[in-house]
Protein backbone atom coordinates (compact mmCIF):
# COMPACT_ATOMS: atom_id res chain seq x y z
CA UNK A 1 0.00 0.00 0.00
CA UNK A 2 1.47 3.33 -1.06
CA UNK A 3 1.77 5.84 1.75
CA UNK A 4 0.86 9.45 1.07
CA UNK A 5 3.76 11.71 1.99
CA UNK A 6 3.17 15.21 3.31
CA UNK A 7 5.69 16.58 0.81
CA UNK A 8 3.39 15.40 -2.02
CA UNK A 9 0.28 16.76 -0.27
CA UNK A 10 2.04 20.11 0.12
CA UNK A 11 2.75 20.33 -3.62
CA UNK A 12 -0.90 19.63 -4.43
CA UNK A 13 -2.10 22.11 -1.79
CA UNK A 14 0.30 24.87 -2.79
CA UNK A 15 -2.09 26.77 -5.04
CA UNK A 16 -5.14 26.38 -2.82
CA UNK A 17 -6.06 28.12 0.39
CA UNK A 18 -7.00 24.78 1.90
CA UNK A 19 -5.57 21.51 3.17
CA UNK A 20 -7.09 18.02 3.41
CA UNK A 21 -9.42 17.59 6.38
CA UNK A 22 -7.21 15.00 8.07
CA UNK A 23 -4.56 17.71 8.63
CA UNK A 24 -6.95 20.22 10.20
CA UNK A 25 -6.55 20.06 13.98
CA UNK A 26 -9.45 20.34 16.40
CA UNK A 27 -10.08 23.87 17.71
CA UNK A 28 -8.37 23.15 21.02
CA UNK A 29 -5.17 22.39 19.07
CA UNK A 30 -5.20 24.90 16.21
CA UNK A 31 -2.18 27.23 16.49
CA UNK A 32 -4.15 30.34 15.49
CA UNK A 33 -6.52 29.86 18.41
CA UNK A 34 -4.24 28.40 21.08
CA UNK A 35 -0.97 30.35 20.72
CA UNK A 36 -0.22 33.39 22.90
CA UNK A 37 0.46 36.16 20.37
CA UNK A 38 2.85 39.05 20.71
CA UNK A 39 5.03 37.22 23.21
CA UNK A 40 7.96 34.94 22.46
CA UNK A 41 9.43 32.85 25.25
CA UNK A 42 13.10 33.41 25.92
CA UNK A 43 13.98 30.03 27.40
CA UNK A 44 17.08 29.65 29.59
CA UNK A 45 20.45 29.79 27.82
CA UNK A 46 23.25 27.72 29.32
CA UNK A 47 26.90 28.46 28.58
CA UNK A 48 28.66 25.08 28.35
CA UNK A 49 31.96 26.76 29.14
CA UNK A 50 30.33 27.25 32.55
CA UNK A 51 30.61 30.99 32.98
CA UNK A 52 33.00 31.85 35.79
CA UNK A 53 32.76 28.36 37.32
CA UNK A 54 31.28 25.00 36.35
CA UNK A 55 29.09 25.27 39.44
CA UNK A 56 27.25 28.21 37.84
CA UNK A 57 26.51 26.17 34.73
CA UNK A 58 25.33 23.19 36.78
CA UNK A 59 23.02 25.36 38.87
CA UNK A 60 21.57 27.10 35.80
CA UNK A 61 20.96 23.78 34.03
CA UNK A 62 19.36 22.20 37.09
CA UNK A 63 17.03 25.18 37.48
CA UNK A 64 16.09 25.10 33.78
CA UNK A 65 15.53 21.35 33.85
CA UNK A 66 13.27 21.63 36.87
CA UNK A 67 11.20 24.63 35.82
CA UNK A 68 11.20 24.45 32.03
CA UNK A 69 12.36 21.01 30.93
CA UNK A 70 13.97 22.90 28.08
CA UNK A 71 17.01 25.09 27.51
CA UNK A 72 19.40 26.22 24.79
CA UNK A 73 23.16 25.68 25.01
CA UNK A 74 25.87 27.95 23.62
CA UNK A 75 29.67 27.53 23.48
CA UNK A 76 28.98 23.85 22.86
CA UNK A 77 32.07 23.36 20.73
CA UNK A 78 30.38 22.02 17.58
CA UNK A 79 31.72 24.07 14.66
CA UNK A 80 29.22 25.93 12.46
CA UNK A 81 30.65 24.09 9.45
CA UNK A 82 29.81 20.69 10.95
CA UNK A 83 26.23 21.76 11.70
CA UNK A 84 25.91 23.34 8.25
CA UNK A 85 27.04 20.14 6.54
CA UNK A 86 24.53 18.11 8.57
CA UNK A 87 21.74 20.47 7.55
CA UNK A 88 22.74 20.51 3.90
CA UNK A 89 22.88 16.71 3.67
CA UNK A 90 19.44 16.34 5.25
CA UNK A 91 17.91 19.00 3.03
CA UNK A 92 19.38 17.44 -0.11
CA UNK A 93 17.95 14.04 0.82
CA UNK A 94 14.43 15.45 1.11
CA UNK A 95 14.87 17.25 -2.23
CA UNK A 96 15.49 13.93 -4.03
CA UNK A 97 12.82 12.42 -6.31
CA UNK A 98 10.16 10.59 -4.29
CA UNK A 99 11.14 7.14 -5.59
CA UNK A 100 14.71 7.61 -4.32
CA UNK A 101 13.47 8.52 -0.84
CA UNK A 102 11.11 5.53 -0.73
CA UNK A 103 14.13 3.19 -0.95
CA UNK A 104 14.70 4.08 2.71
CA UNK A 105 11.05 3.75 3.79
CA UNK A 106 10.41 2.26 7.21
CA UNK A 107 9.25 -1.34 6.65
CA UNK A 108 5.57 -1.97 7.42
CA UNK A 109 5.14 -3.46 10.91
CA UNK A 110 8.82 -2.88 11.76
CA UNK A 111 9.52 -2.73 15.49
CA UNK A 112 12.19 -0.07 15.05
CA UNK A 113 11.32 3.50 14.05
CA UNK A 114 14.23 3.61 11.63
CA UNK A 115 13.60 4.67 8.06
CA UNK A 116 11.84 7.30 5.98
CA UNK A 117 8.23 7.83 6.97
CA UNK A 118 5.28 10.01 7.83
CA UNK A 119 3.19 8.43 10.57
CA UNK A 120 4.93 7.82 13.90
CA UNK A 121 2.31 6.97 16.49
CA UNK A 122 -1.35 6.14 16.83
CA UNK A 123 -3.26 9.05 15.33
CA UNK A 124 -5.94 10.56 17.53
CA UNK A 125 -9.22 11.01 15.63
CA UNK A 126 -7.38 10.10 12.42
CA UNK A 127 -5.59 13.47 12.34
CA UNK A 128 -2.17 13.71 10.73
CA UNK A 129 0.90 15.85 11.32
CA UNK A 130 2.26 18.08 8.52
CA UNK A 131 5.69 16.42 8.50
CA UNK A 132 7.77 13.70 6.86
CA UNK A 133 10.79 12.29 8.67
CA UNK A 134 13.87 10.10 8.49
CA UNK A 135 15.04 8.11 11.53
CA UNK A 136 18.31 6.23 11.89
CA UNK A 137 20.64 5.31 14.75
CA UNK A 138 23.98 7.10 14.74
CA UNK A 139 25.68 5.69 17.88
CA UNK A 140 27.05 3.31 19.19
CA UNK A 141 28.54 1.67 16.08
CA UNK A 142 27.07 -1.71 17.07
CA UNK A 143 23.52 -0.24 16.87
CA UNK A 144 23.89 1.36 13.42
CA UNK A 145 22.01 -0.09 10.44
CA UNK A 146 23.40 1.67 7.38
CA UNK A 147 20.55 0.54 5.14
CA UNK A 148 18.61 3.50 6.62
CA UNK A 149 21.41 5.99 5.93
CA UNK A 150 20.89 7.64 2.53
CA UNK A 151 23.64 7.01 -0.02
CA UNK A 152 22.55 10.16 -1.82
CA UNK A 153 23.65 12.88 -1.29
CA UNK A 154 27.11 11.27 -1.16
CA UNK A 155 28.07 13.57 1.75
CA UNK A 156 25.30 12.22 4.00
CA UNK A 157 27.28 9.62 5.96
CA UNK A 158 30.35 11.79 6.45
CA UNK A 159 28.23 14.76 7.58
CA UNK A 160 26.38 12.66 10.16
CA UNK A 161 29.51 10.95 11.47
CA UNK A 162 31.32 14.28 11.86
CA UNK A 163 28.35 15.73 13.76
CA UNK A 164 28.05 12.74 16.10
CA UNK A 165 31.78 12.86 16.87
CA UNK A 166 31.37 16.45 18.08
CA UNK A 167 28.00 15.77 19.75
CA UNK A 168 29.18 12.99 22.05
CA UNK A 169 31.25 15.18 24.44
CA UNK A 170 28.36 17.70 24.52
CA UNK A 171 25.95 14.94 25.56
CA UNK A 172 28.37 13.66 28.19
CA UNK A 173 28.66 17.14 29.71
CA UNK A 174 24.86 17.56 29.77
CA UNK A 175 24.35 14.22 31.53
CA UNK A 176 27.12 15.08 34.00
CA UNK A 177 25.73 18.50 34.88
CA UNK A 178 22.15 17.21 35.13
CA UNK A 179 23.42 14.48 37.45
CA UNK A 180 25.38 16.80 39.74
CA UNK A 181 22.48 19.28 39.69
CA UNK A 182 20.25 16.95 41.71
CA UNK A 183 22.90 15.75 44.13
CA UNK A 184 24.18 12.68 42.29
CA UNK A 185 27.74 11.82 41.29
CA UNK A 186 28.67 13.12 37.85
CA UNK A 187 28.50 9.70 36.17
CA UNK A 188 25.26 8.41 37.68
CA UNK A 189 22.63 9.85 35.33
CA UNK A 190 24.33 8.60 32.19
CA UNK A 191 24.91 5.20 33.79
CA UNK A 192 21.21 4.96 34.68
CA UNK A 193 20.30 5.56 31.02
CA UNK A 194 22.57 2.76 29.83
CA UNK A 195 26.08 4.25 29.91
CA UNK A 196 28.05 3.37 26.78
CA UNK A 197 25.13 1.27 25.50
CA UNK A 198 22.88 4.32 25.29
CA UNK A 199 21.52 4.72 21.75
CA UNK A 200 21.67 7.95 19.76
CA UNK A 201 18.68 8.11 17.40
CA UNK A 202 18.83 10.79 14.71
CA UNK A 203 15.57 12.15 13.31
CA UNK A 204 15.38 14.56 10.41
CA UNK A 205 12.05 16.42 10.37
CA UNK A 206 10.85 17.96 7.11
CA UNK A 207 7.89 20.35 7.37
CA UNK A 208 7.00 21.57 3.85
CA UNK A 209 5.21 24.90 3.32
CA UNK A 210 1.57 24.67 4.41
CA UNK A 211 -1.22 26.90 2.96
CA UNK A 212 -3.03 26.89 6.33
CA UNK A 213 -0.44 27.03 9.13
CA UNK A 214 -3.21 28.43 11.34
CA UNK A 215 -5.03 25.07 11.23
CA UNK A 216 -2.25 22.45 11.04
CA UNK A 217 0.55 21.19 13.28
CA UNK A 218 3.82 19.62 12.25
CA UNK A 219 4.12 17.45 15.34
CA UNK A 220 1.32 17.38 17.91
CA UNK A 221 1.82 18.19 21.59
CA UNK A 222 4.04 15.59 23.25
CA UNK A 223 6.90 14.97 25.61
CA UNK A 224 9.90 13.03 24.26
CA UNK A 225 9.90 9.43 25.50
CA UNK A 226 13.71 9.25 25.42
CA UNK A 227 16.03 10.48 28.18
CA UNK A 228 17.31 13.64 26.52
CA UNK A 229 16.99 15.34 23.13
CA UNK A 230 19.57 17.63 21.53
CA UNK A 231 18.15 19.45 18.52
CA UNK A 232 19.57 21.49 15.66
CA UNK A 233 16.89 23.73 14.07
CA UNK A 234 17.04 25.50 10.74
CA UNK A 235 16.40 29.24 10.46
CA UNK A 236 12.60 28.83 10.38
CA UNK A 237 11.13 29.04 13.88
CA UNK A 238 8.29 26.70 14.82
CA UNK A 239 8.92 25.18 18.24
CA UNK A 240 6.21 25.91 20.80
CA UNK A 241 6.26 25.12 24.51
CA UNK A 242 3.35 24.69 26.92
CA UNK A 243 4.02 26.83 29.98
CA UNK A 244 1.62 28.14 32.61
CA UNK A 245 -1.25 26.40 30.79
CA UNK A 246 -0.65 28.23 27.51
CA UNK A 247 1.27 27.70 24.24
CA UNK A 248 4.15 30.04 23.42
CA UNK A 249 6.55 30.40 20.50
CA UNK A 250 10.17 29.81 21.46
CA UNK A 251 12.80 32.34 20.44
CA UNK A 252 15.82 30.72 18.80
CA UNK A 253 19.35 31.89 19.49
CA UNK A 254 21.74 31.73 16.56
CA UNK A 255 24.14 28.74 16.71
CA UNK A 256 22.58 27.36 19.90
CA UNK A 257 21.47 23.75 20.38
CA UNK A 258 18.01 23.17 21.85
CA UNK A 259 17.84 20.60 24.66
CA UNK A 260 14.68 18.84 25.85
CA UNK A 261 14.39 16.85 29.05
CA UNK A 262 12.68 13.59 28.11
CA UNK A 263 10.40 11.23 30.01
CA UNK A 264 13.20 8.94 31.20
CA UNK A 265 15.16 11.72 32.96
CA UNK A 266 11.94 12.89 34.59
CA UNK A 267 11.41 9.32 35.84
CA UNK A 268 15.03 8.77 36.93
CA UNK A 269 15.03 12.10 38.80
CA UNK A 270 11.69 11.20 40.42
CA UNK A 271 10.20 14.40 39.05
CA UNK A 272 12.98 16.81 40.00
CA UNK A 273 13.40 17.38 36.26
CA UNK A 274 10.35 17.82 34.04
CA UNK A 275 9.90 16.52 30.51
CA UNK A 276 8.85 19.46 28.36
CA UNK A 277 5.46 19.45 26.62
CA UNK A 278 6.06 20.87 23.17
CA UNK A 279 4.75 20.87 19.61
CA UNK A 280 5.81 22.04 16.14
CA UNK A 281 4.05 24.59 13.97
CA UNK A 282 4.50 25.04 10.22
CA UNK A 283 5.13 27.94 7.87
CA UNK A 284 3.13 29.17 4.88
CA UNK A 285 6.07 30.20 2.72
CA UNK A 286 9.10 28.25 3.83
CA UNK A 287 10.18 24.70 4.55
CA UNK A 288 11.07 24.12 8.18
CA UNK A 289 13.51 21.38 9.19
CA UNK A 290 15.06 20.13 12.42
CA UNK A 291 17.60 17.52 13.44
CA UNK A 292 16.88 16.13 16.91
CA UNK A 293 19.03 13.35 18.34
CA UNK A 294 17.18 11.29 20.95
CA UNK A 295 19.30 9.68 23.66
CA UNK A 296 17.57 6.39 24.36
CA UNK A 297 18.18 3.62 26.87
CA UNK A 298 18.73 0.09 25.48
CA UNK A 299 15.29 -1.55 24.97
CA UNK A 300 15.68 -4.14 27.73
CA UNK A 301 17.00 -1.70 30.36
CA UNK A 302 14.71 -1.14 33.34
CA UNK A 303 14.29 2.48 34.40
CA UNK A 304 12.69 3.92 37.50
CA UNK A 305 13.53 6.58 40.09
CA UNK A 306 17.21 6.42 41.07
CA UNK A 307 17.33 4.84 44.58
CA UNK A 308 19.52 7.65 45.99
CA UNK A 309 16.67 10.11 45.33
CA UNK A 310 14.08 8.05 47.20
CA UNK A 311 13.39 8.25 50.94
CA UNK A 312 10.40 8.46 53.30
CA UNK A 313 9.76 12.08 52.35
CA UNK A 314 10.28 11.40 48.62
CA UNK A 315 8.54 8.15 47.73
CA UNK A 316 8.77 6.93 44.11
CA UNK A 317 6.35 8.79 41.81
CA UNK A 318 6.92 6.53 38.80
CA UNK A 319 6.91 2.83 38.02
CA UNK A 320 10.07 0.94 37.10
CA UNK A 321 9.77 -0.72 33.69
CA UNK A 322 11.74 -1.77 30.64
CA UNK A 323 12.26 1.00 28.13
CA UNK A 324 10.75 -1.06 25.29
CA UNK A 325 7.55 -1.49 27.34
CA UNK A 326 7.42 2.24 28.06
CA UNK A 327 7.77 2.99 24.33
CA UNK A 328 5.01 0.52 23.40
CA UNK A 329 2.58 2.12 25.84
CA UNK A 330 3.49 5.65 24.75
CA UNK A 331 3.14 5.05 21.01
CA UNK A 332 -0.14 3.20 21.45
CA UNK A 333 -1.61 5.77 23.86
CA UNK A 334 -1.81 3.22 26.70
CA UNK A 335 -1.44 4.12 30.39
CA UNK A 336 2.02 3.68 31.87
Amino acid sequence: MEVERVQAVAILSKFMDTIPAEYVRSENEQPAITTVRGMVLEVPVIDLLGGDTEDEGVAAMAAAGGEWGLFQVVNHGIPDEVIGNLQRAGREFFELPQAEKEVYARPVDAKSMEGYGTKLQKEVEGKKGWVDHLFHKVWPPSAINYKFWPKNPPSYREANEAYVEKLRPVADKLFKWLSIGIGLEGHEMKAAVGGDEMIYMMKVNYYPPCPRPDLALGVVAHTDMSALTILVPNEVAGLQVFKDHRWYDVKYISNALIVHIGDQIEILSNGKYKAVLHRSTVNKETTRMSWPVFFEPPPELELGPIPKLIDDENPPKYKTKKYKDYVYCKLNKLPQ
